[in-house]
C-alpha cells in the first residue's frame, strides 16, 4: 500500500492508495450525497450573514427566511423535491451545478473560467531540450491514462473513505462544446474506437499526432520526440490566422462563430480532430524575460491565457479538457476546463507525471517507419477572419485587464500552524480576511473550495467566510488596547471555526449547493423565484469578492485564475512545509482593487500572525 496526502478544503488527511479492478476503482462503493436538513442550511445561512449585514437589514432577511421555511410552506415543498430526486438519481446536484456554473455561463473561458498550474522551470533553455521534455510528457499522461484503462490506478481514500474516480477517464478526448444558449461536453473516449491521437499546437498551427503504434502499442518517448522534430520543421512561421484564439471568445459569439466555421467540411474535420483528441500540448515560444521577481507572475499568466495575440494566446484551444504548456525557454504548466476536469485529479496526474519525468525511457523504439503528423487546414472566408480579429482585439484587452502577482512566502510553511495545532487551511483563510479587511476597511464574502468526491458523483462545494468569530478578531488585531493573550484566542477562535465549516462541507452539509439546488428546483417547477433569492442579502452574499483556491500538490506549483466579480480578487495558494506559493489576480479596470497592493498586505500579515504566534524576543 502506498499512502499519499491529499488536501481538500484545507483538512490534511491521508490518501490510502490501494490497487482495484476496474470497476471498483473508478466506481467504488461511495454513498449517495446527502440532501443537508432545510432548517440547518437556513441557519448556517443566516448566520454567515451576520458579519456582512447591518442590524436592520438582517432583521429583514430572517423575516424573509422564516416564511420560507415554515410548515406548508414553499421551502419545505423544495425540500421534498430535492430529496425526491437524490434518492432517483447518482447525484441531486452535481450535474445540475455544472450546468448553471459552467455550461451556462456567457463569460469567456480564459481568466474567467479554467484554471492554470504553472510548475516550477525545468532546467533547460532551448527548443532541443523543449521537445526531449514534450516527449517525456506525452509518454506520462499515456501512461496515466494506461493506468485509468486498465483498473491500475489506485483508489483513493479520505479518512478512509474512498473517493469518488468517476471523473478520470472523462479527463481525455473530451471538449466543451460552444452553443447560443448554453455550452455541452462531449466525451469521445466512450466510443467503440477510441480516438489514439492528441493535438500539438506551434506557431499558432495545429497537427494530429498519432501516438499509439498499428499493434496498439504506445509510441516510445524516441518515437514521439521524433515525430516533434517533425511537426517543427513544418512549423516554422507564425501562420497569419490564430485559429485557436477564437475559443478565447465571449461564449455565444463564439457559438455564433463555430456554427460558421463547420459549415466548411475541411473545417469541420480540423476542428473534430482538435476536440476528439486525448489532449493538446502547446509548444510555447519564450516568456518576455523580465526581473525575475516579475518571471514567475509573467510564467503563470502565459499558462493562463498565453500572453496575447502577439506571444502564445494562438497556441490554445480553450475548450479542450487537458492542454499542456512546455516553452523553450523551460517554463511548463497545464490549463484546464471545469466542467469535466477539477483540481484533485488534476493533482493527481501531475504528481503522476512528475514522478515519470525522473526516470529513464524505459523503451527502446522499434524500428517502424513513422507517418508524418497532419497538419490541420482551415479554410478562412471574410466571416471568419472578421472573428478571428474581434477575437483577438477582445482577448487582448481582457489580458492586459488581468493583473497577475506570483510570489513565494519563505518566512514559514504549513508546519507552523501545525505546531499550534491549527489547520493551515483555516489560518490561511482567516489571514485572507484580515488582509482584505487591511486594503479596504470592510470583510467581504469569500469563498474556499471543499471537494464532495466522497460521495457518489460529487463535485464541490463552498466553504463560506468571513465568519462572526474572524469579524471578532479582525476588528481587534489592529486595536492596540487589546492584549496579545485576548488577540492570541480571537485568532484560535476565528481558525476553528473555519475549521468546524470545512468540517460541515466535507461531511455532505455546506449551505451554497443546497440554497442553489432549491432555486433551480422551484425554476425547474415553474414557480416565481423564491423571495429569499430575490433579498439584496443573497445577491451580496454570492457576489464572491474573494475567491479562493487550495493545490493540493506537494511539489512547487502554484494555481491562478481570474476573480468571480469586477471588483474581486482570486487568491490561489500551495502551502508546503518551510514555505507557501501565492498567486493572486485582480482587474486593472477595477479602481479598488489591486493585486500588488493584496500581495504586499498578505505578507505583512502572515508576518503578524506569526510574531502573534511567536513572539520575537
Amino acid at each position: 500500500m502506498i499512502l499519499r496526502k491529499i488536501q481538500s478544503g484545507g483538512c490534511r488527511t491521508w490518501l490510502s492508495r490501494v490497487s482495484l479492478r476496474p470497476e471498483v476503482c473508478l466506481f467504488s462503493s461511495v454513498p449517495p450525497q446527502p440532501v443537508p436538513p432545510l432548517i440547518q442550511t437556513l441557519q448556517g445561512y443566516l448566520r454567515a450573514l451576520e458579519p456582512l449585514l447591518p442590524p436592520e437589514e438582517l432583521s429583514h432577511t430572517r423575516k424573509i427566511v422564516q416564511e420560507f421555511s415554515r410548515i406548508g410552506g414553499l421551502g419545505p415543498k423544495l425540500q421534498e423535491a430535492l430529496e425526491r430526486r437524490a434518492r432517483l438519481s447518482k447525484n441531486w446536484i452535481s450535474d445540475r451545478w455544472v450546468q448553471w456554473a459552467y455550461l451556462e455561463s456567457r463569460q469567456p473561458l480564459p481568466v474567467h473560467s479554467n484554471p492554470a498550474i504553472s510548475l516550477p522551470r525545468r532546467d533547460y533553455n532551448d527548443w532541443r531540450s523543449q521537445l526531449v521534455f514534450a516527449s517525456k510528457l506525452i509518454a506520462a499522461v499515456l501512461d496515466f491514462k494506461a493506468r485509468i484503462n486498465t483498473g491500475q490506478l489506485p483508489a483513493e481514500h479520505m479518512r478512509g473513505m474512498p473517493l469518488c474516480m468517476e471523473l478520470y477517464p472523462l479527463l481525455f478526448s473530451s471538449c466543451r462544446i460552444p452553443g447560443p444558449k448554453h455550452d455541452y461536453i462531449a466525451h469521445y473516449g466512450r466510443s467503440r474506437r477510441s480516438p489514439t491521437h492528441i493535438t500539438v499546437v506551434r506557431n499558432y498551427q495545429f497537427f494530429q499526432l498519432e501516438v499509439y503504434n498499428s499493434d496498439g502499442s504506445r509510441m516510445t518517448e524516441s518515437q514521439i520526440h521524433a515525430q516533434l522534430l517533425r511537426i517543427r520543421s513544418q512549423s516554422w512561421k507564425t501562420d497569419k490566422e490564430p485559429m485557436g484564439i477564437l475559443t478565447s471568445e465571449h461564449r455565444h459569439t463564439w457559438g455564433e462563430a463555430y456554427n460558421r466555421l463547420l459549415r466548411d467540411q475541411l473545417n469541420q474535420e480540423s476542428v473534430r480532430l482538435i476536440e476528439t483528441g486525448l489532449f493538446s500540448l502547446c509548444l510555447d515560444s519564450p516568456v518576455m524575460r523580465i526581473s525575475d521577481e516579475k518571471y514567475a507572475s509573467r510564467k503563470a499568466a502565459q499558462i493562463l491565457h498565453g500572453g496575447g495575440t502577439f506571444s502564445n494566446s494562438g497556441n490554445r484551444w480553450f475548450d479542450k479538457t487537458l492542454q499542456f504548456v512546455v516553452g523553450e525557454d523551460g517554463s511548463w504548466g497545464l490549463l484546464y476546463e471545469q466542467a469535466t476536469a477539477e483540481g484533485p485529479p488534476i493533482a493527481t496526474l501531475l504528481h503522476h507525471i512528475l514522478e515519470y519525468c525522473e526516470k529513464p525511457d524505459p523503451k527502446r523504439a522499434p524500428l517502424v517507419p513513422l507517418p508524418m503528423p497532419k497538419k490541420l487546414y482551415f479554410h478562412i472566408d471574410r466571416e471568419i477572419k472578421r472573428d478571428i480579429e474581434h477575437a483577438k482585439q477582445n482577448l487582448d484587452i481582457l489580458i492586459n485587464d488581468l493583473d497577475v502577482n506570483v510570489f513565494n512566502f519563505k518566512r514559514f510553511g504549513k508546519e507552523l500552524p501545525k505546531q499550534h495545532k491549527m489547520s493551515p487551511n483555516s489560518f490561511i483563510q482567516v489571514a485572507l480576511q484580515l488582509t482584505y479587511y487591511r486594503v479596504h476597511n470592510e470583510v467581504c464574502p469569500a469563498c474556499d473550495i471543499a471537494s464532495q468526491r466522497m460521495f457518489r458523483g460529487g463535485r464541490t462545494e463552498f466553504i463560506r467566510s468571513p465568519t462572526n468569530q474572524a469579524l471578532k478578531f479582525i476588528l481587534a488585531f489592529d486595536d492596540p488596547t487589546v492584549a496579545r493573550e485576548a488577540k492570541l484566542q480571537l485568532f484560535k477562535e476565528a481558525v476553528d471555526a473555519y475549521t468546524a465549516l470545512t468540517e460541515q462541507a466535507l461531511k455532505g452539509h455546506g449551505i451554497d449547493r443546497h440554497l442553489l439546488g432549491l432555486k433551480l428546483q422551484a425554476i425547474e417547477e415553474g414557480l416565481s423565484i423564491p423571495k429569499i433569492f430575490m433579498d439584496t442579502a443573497y445577491g451580496l452574499a454570492t457576489h464572491w469578492k474573494l475567491r479562493t483556491g487550495q493545490v493540493p500538490a506537494n511539489t512547487d506549483s502554484v494555481m491562478c485564475f481570474g476573480p468571480l466579480v469586477p471588483d474581486g480578487y482570486a487568491v490561489c495558494y500551495n502551502p508546503q512545509a518551510d514555505h507557501v506559493h501565492f498567486s493572486v489576480t485582480a482587474f486593472n479596470c477595477c479602481e479598488e482593487t489591486n493585486a500588488e497592493t493584496l500581495a504586499r498586505t498578505l505578507k505583512e500579515t502572515l508576518c503578524n500572525l506569526q510574531d502573534l504566534l511567536e513572539p520575537p524576543v
